[in-house]
């Protein structure tokens, strides 16, 4: 099976995967990066293609799909934003 090969996905996976790569487009990445991240995050849900044999399979872990779009609050980057300041000034490189 060449590398990329998607055929060793169920439909369910397929589904998911479309619908977090529209996710991706909708915040502005271009289709092919949002094609490799939703199939990243896919992997990282379901670990791989199906997997044939009784008991083979692990959980899916939801975590990575649902940290997506998340950043830092205002007052988070203002505060980083001060923090690098006062190092570079003491540093002199500012």
């Amino acid at each position: 099976m060449p590398r990329g090969d998607k055929s060793s996905y169920t439909d369910k996976q397929k589904r998911q995967a479309a619908h977090i790569e529209a996710g991706y487009e909708k915040r502005g990445v271009n289709h092919k990066e949002a094609e490799r991240r939703a199939w990243a995050t896919e992997n990282a849900i379901s670990h791989g293609g199906k997997k044939s044999g009784s008991g083979r399979g692990k959980s899916e872990d939801h975590s990575s799909s649902r940290k997506g779009g998340r950043s830092e609050s205002h007052s988070e980057r203002s505060r980083a934003a001060k923090k690098g300041w006062e190092t570079r000034r003491r540093n002199g490189n500012g």
